[in-house]
């Protein structure tokens, strides 16, 4: 058995797209772990997704050998949409290194992250990222990541991904300021206890569960069971990654490593769980959360014919991601579809792109929007987590909705039109910082706000400078009211939305506008109208296509083309009682999107 004592676990946190994963590649390099030819940009990023868009989505641990020292290292996701996941991962491991990049500063998710390494007692390494850029303020940045940390700035290292620089460095540092693992009982035990960070789903071994094990050893052939579903399964096959898995006999107290279950039926295991000894059972580990879904989306095929393909895709999903929720449901416009809950906005965007790319899924996505509580005026309270099943102007009561507290960080000059952007999305601000050059800013808003294009509006408003992070926070009233997009006079649920009182006129023409300017022209003509508070608020009309039915007469009477002009007035006005109106998938994705 290796001893306890030449073994470092530890994470990398920071703000998204501060070189987290490029940092990681160095070092699995530079330790010999991946030989140079099978060396790839984002080797931890296994995903195709997160390869396309420069983030890490999936936790991925990895074990290096470094003089006569194991690292367990776990590449952490940096978007707030995942904060949960980066929680569990820091549960795992003994110290951090908090990566700042040197052309940007201290962002938003930064203080967050930092904040959650903190609480749990972690070791911080602070450490700049790409000082080798041309635009890299490595003083600057030093003396501003110095008084958050409150250090000499001579304690902070200097690294580069891309070149390789200072990592060599980090790793003896690794070495030298995060302490060895602990056994988490006070006293050794023969049973086995480890919590899980994370979990994979094959098709031939089922749910593989990421452990780090903190008390006793496993062997393969154990049998175990999770704290929280109570599920029982036996042990497979154990062992460690590097970054591929490696078989192993038993994994000890303070290693980190994966445990092959077979268990091949959703929602058994989830992120923060515990695995402990069936026989001898531990205690489970405090902190364990249910996931909670913050944004909701109906999810149809565009065909009714892929409704069992969707379902099945569903539940692959649901295998390596505990966070997604789903139920059925139907539309009499859409036909059978799932109401789905995510984390976040790019949570939902995530996995719809993964239906669609990893299952070739054309889809039909309603407009996301969150859970209200309503209160009707018989005193009957209901939760509402669909926008058209939002209860009819004069039947409620009270609505109580979801608030959360965010910070943002952004230059001084733009302060002006991002208290501007705050007034319009109803949010009030609670304290500022001066971080130098900087502004900090903690704001309450609705979490309605929030998801109206607030994070596109704040990237606009402050030129791409301004980072934000969030968490969720009490229930407060709200005066909200439902928004119907009616064509051709039918209501389309997948348009439908929840929108604040005083701003329900100005929305109802903006979707109007929108939708007139997107949809496509029938055979016959069809009116787009918003309406809310029991009438209509806006309307436009999509005139029909018009064919000539008169351009092959050739002099006569005008009363023969009066007849056929007729004819053809009366065969689309037919039409339009019998037809049913086609929305193209397209509509549906443009009026999600912003313009």
């Amino acid at each position: 058995m290796r001893d306890m004592q030449n073994i470092r676990n530890f994470s990398i946190i920071a703000h998204i797209d501060h070189g987290k994963s490029t940092l990681a590649d160095r070092m699995l390099e530079l330790t010999g772990t991946v030989d140079k030819r099978d060396m790839q940009d984002q080797i931890l990023d296994s995903m195709e997704l997160e390869r396309e868009r420069g983030i890490t989505i999936k936790m991925q641990p990895v074990r290096m050998d470094y003089k006569d020292h194991v690292l367990n290292l776990i590449d952490t996701p940096g978007h707030i949409d995942f904060s949960y996941e980066v929680s569990r991962a820091l549960t795992a491991v003994e110290g951090s290194i908090l990566l700042v990049d040197a052309t940007q500063g201290v962002q938003a998710q930064t203080f967050t992250t930092l904040d959650m390494a903190r609480q749990k007692g972690l070791v911080i390494i602070p450490v700049l990222s790409k000082v080798d850029s041309p635009l890299s303020r490595v003083e600057d940045i030093k003396i501003e990541l110095a008084t958050l940390l409150d250090i000499d700035p001579d304690d902070i290292l200097e690294s580069s991904g891309k070149t390789g620089e200072g990592v060599l460095d980090l790793l003896d540092e690794v070495i030298k300021r995060v302490p060895a693992p602990k056994i988490a009982l006070p006293e050794p035990t023969d049973s086995m206890r480890s919590i899980v960070f994370d979990f994979q789903y094959s098709n031939h071994q089922g749910i593989i569960v990421y452990i780090r094990v903190f008390d006793g050893e496993v062997k393969k052939g154990d049998q175990l069971v999770f704290s929280a579903s109570k599920e029982k399964f036996f042990a497979l096959e154990i062992g460690t990654f590097s970054p591929t898995p490696v078989k192993k006999d038993k994994l000890v107290a303070g290693e980190i490593g994966y445990i092959v279950t077979g268990i091949k039926r959703p929602g058994i295991a989830s992120v923060g769980d515990t695995v402990t000894q069936l026989k001898k059972q531990l205690p489970a580990f405090p902190g364990y959360m249910e996931p909670r879904p913050v944004v909701w989306a109906s999810v149809y095929p565009e065909s009714q014919d892929g409704f069992d393909v969707l379902k099945d895709a569903l539940g692959k999903l649901k295998l390596t991601d505990s966070s997604l929720t789903y139920e059925e449901e139907s539309s009499g416009a859409l036909g059978r579809g799932f109401r789905c809950g995510f984390l976040g906005m790019l949570h939902l965007e995530i996995v719809t792109e993964r239906l669609r790319r990893e299952h070739r899924l054309e889809l039909v996505v309603t407009m996301p929007s969150i859970t209200y509580k309503v209160i009707k005026n018989n005193g009957e309270e209901e939760v509402i987590y669909s926008p058209h099943l939002f209860p009819d102007h004069g039947s409620v009561k009270n609505v109580i909705e979801p608030w959360a507290r965010a910070n943002i960080i952004a230059p001084h000059d733009y302060l002006s039109s991002i208290m501007q952007l705050l007034f319009d999305h109803e949010a009030t601000v609670v304290e500022t910082e001066n971080l130098g050059d900087r502004v900090s800013l903690h704001i309450d808003m609705p979490l309605r706000e929030m998801m109206r294009n607030f994070f596109d509006n704040l990237k606009s408003a402050s030129s791409g400078y301004a980072s934000m992070s969030y968490e969720m926070t009490e229930e407060k009233p709200a005066d909200v009211v439902r928004l119907d997009m009616m064509v051709g006079g039918e209501p389309i649920p997948a348009f439908t939305r929840v929108v604040s009182r005083s701003r329900v006129q100005e929305d109802a023409e903006k979707a109007v506008d929108r939708l007139h300017e997107i949809m496509p022209r029938q055979q016959f003509e069809m009116k787009v109208q918003g309406q809310a508070l029991g009438r209509i608020l806006a309307s436009k009309t999509i005139k029909a296509f018009r064919k000539d039915v008169t351009g092959h007469l050739y002099g006569g009477d005008i009363t023969r083309k009066m007849k056929l002009r007729e004819k053809q007035k009366k065969g689309k006005k037919k039409m339009q009682s019998r037809g049913k109106i086609n929305i193209p998938h397209d509509v549906f994705l443009k009026m999600m999107r912003s313009k």
